[in-house]
């Protein structure tokens, strides 16, 4: 489904969510996609398992260096430190906002949110997040809903959100035919 397609994956130096980064790299890789890690510096990050050190994760570039232009779709894991982080850092809302503005599909799941509120792109559009979000998400002008996976299309590209680890499978499996289109 997703062979020549190459999906970012966009995330902070550490506080990444590690199962919402390992299992949507691990559907993209098995619809036949390139997944590639892009954060705000070169090296490693870190994720955690809510707040315990997880694994470490080799960085493919860095938002400074890349464009949405270089990929077909874009994944925003969670975790509450990894877009709390994200959204003061210029090059990577600035990443994210050009996934809107080319129509390219983006899937955020849990505190993803947060980037995307900053990049001032859910203006319109239906989401869900974490609940602690929907206030957040609601006052940047967006419709949140309390659902496993919501698939936003009505704006200029389609727009895959989900709560939480526990919708995984669901957020995985819409994120992919979100990319396959």
């Amino acid at each position: 489904m997703l062979s020549n397609k190459t999906i970012a994956f966009l995330v902070a130096p550490e506080g990444i969510e590690q199962v919402e980064l390992t299992e949507p790299w691990k559907a993209v890789e098995q619809a036949g996609g390139t997944p590639r890690l892009i954060s705000t510096k070169a090296g490693e990050v870190q994720a955690f398992n809510h707040l315990d050190k997880a694994d470490t994760f080799p960085v493919d570039g860095t938002a400074g260096d890349v464009r949405a232009a270089d990929f077909d779709g874009l994944v925003l894991p969670g975790g509450v430190a990894n877009p709390d982080f994200l959204r003061t850092v210029p090059e990577a809302v600035r990443f994210v906002k050009e996934f809107f503005e080319s129509g390219k599909p983006v899937a955020a799941i849990c505190h993803a949110p947060w980037t995307m509120i900053e990049a001032d792109v859910v203006r319109g559009r239906t989401v869900t997040s974490w609940p602690s979000l929907q206030t957040d998400l609601r006052n940047a002008g967006a419709t949140w809903e309390d659902k496993e996976v919501v698939v936003c299309t009505g704006g200029p590209n389609t727009l895959v959100t989900s709560r939480k680890p526990d919708d995984l499978k669901a957020f995985c499996q819409a994120a992919v035919d979100a990319f396959s289109r």
